[in-house]
């Protein structure tokens, strides 16, 4: 085995605790809401077995699931040095509280919740601050939604909270915008079918007109052919005749 593969040495604090994942079964020393203090056999230190450790289902309050001297299984999933104070963590719900079984053989659940913790326990060093209305009405200003203490009015003045808006006005507004942006659409929708219309009706004239047009010149042109032709065949006969006169005379 490799040195890499070696598990990182623990502090020199940590030394005489139990080791960790290690499960051992101990009594139940103190009750608090927020978890159990259990003490193990030949150890003096006492580990801490939060709320959110004692069952899978949810608990508020820790008297619901033990009570001080009672004997129970408990599985070690943390031991860290705060300042000068060594903290330990215990878990029930990893192990089975009838044999003493190992629920978490891999210590997946264990690694999840000690990062879980980890996360909050950095998050939670800012104050929050909650920036609602109070119920209170300040002696000072005569004012309601803050305390005497955090007033800022000068003595004699009084401040009132503004009323809330109606909502029912912006939203008929709105109302009447969709209905007059419809109606404008309707009636732009409107004017371009009678312009089609027109547009069709024109079309249709002025093809008419070039249609009668066409048949007026054709017609036109006919009886010019007609003419010429009678013009032609008189002139002939007339030629003819001449001639014929011309032979007798001879």
């Amino acid at each position: 085995m490799s040195d890499s593969d070696s598990p990182a040495p623990e502090p020199a604090g940590l030394d005489g605790l139990p080791p960790l994942y290690s499960i051992a079964k101990g009594e139940v020393v103190s009750v608090q809401t927020y978890g159990a203090f259990v003490r193990l056999p030949g150890y003096k230190k006492e580990g801490l077995v939060h709320v959110s450790e004692m069952s899978a289902s949810r608990v508020e309050n820790a008297s619901e699931i033990v009570d001080v001297g009672e004997q129970v299984w408990i599985k070690v999933i943390g031991r860290e040095i705060r300042g000068d104070k060594v903290k330990l963590s215990f878990s029930m719900k990893a192990v089975n509280q009838g044999t003493g079984r190992d629920l978490d053989p891999n210590n997946v659940l264990a690694e999840q919740d000690a990062r879980r913790r980890k996360q909050f326990r950095d998050y939670t060093g800012n104050r929050i601050t909650l920036e609602a209305v109070l119920n209170t009405t300040c002696s000072k200003c005569g004012c309601k939604g803050h305390f005497t203490k955090d007033c800022f009015s000068a003595p004699g003045l009084q401040y009132t909270l503004l009323p809330e808006e109606d909502d029912e006005e912006p939203q008929q507004q709105q109302r009447q915008q969709t209905s007059t942006v419809a109606s404008q659409q309707d009636s732009d929708k409107k004017r371009k079918k009678k312009k089609e219309k027109k547009m069709k009706k024109k079309k249709r004239k002025q093809e008419k007109r070039e249609s009668e047009s066409d048949s007026s010149s054709e017609c036109k042109s006919k009886r010019r052919r007609r003419d010429h032709s009678d013009t032609d065949r008189d002139e002939k006969k007339k030629k003819k005749h001449k001639k014929h006169k011309s032979h007798k005379h001879s």
